[in-house]
């Protein structure tokens, strides 16, 4: 687990073919819109409402709400009040789990 002050990240599954990660956040974490060219980001409501940025457009899920961006599609999120719970996939893994445990690594 890598706890972080906005609550943490659990690394599920580091495969070649996907990287899943259990985050629980609060208000305080903002992801701005972002893309990414080489893997498709999706993200599995488990607890809270998360506001998400998906192009142009933003979007409110609640628990069992999915959403999937492509590669090159511009999306971000954040609490959409509260704490909040997500199940985040990336498809293929493409490095990414390496980045959080570098990151979690800093003092």
């Amino acid at each position: 687990m890598h706890p972080r002050g906005d609550g943490y990240r659990l690394i599920r599954a580091d495969l070649e073919q996907i990287g899943a990660i259990e985050m629980e956040f609060d208000e305080t974490l903002v992801v701005d819109p972002h893309t990414h060219d080489d893997h498709t980001d999706s993200f599995l409501v488990l607890e809270g409402e998360v506001e998400f940025t998906a192009g142009d457009e933003t979007v409110v899920l609640g628990p069992g709400g999915f959403i999937s961006s492509p590669p090159g599609a511009r999306h971000g999120f954040r609490s959409a009040g509260g704490r909040a719970k997500v199940l985040n996939l990336h498809t293929p893994g493409a490095g990414f789990i390496d980045g959080i445990r570098r990151t979690s690594a800093k003092p």
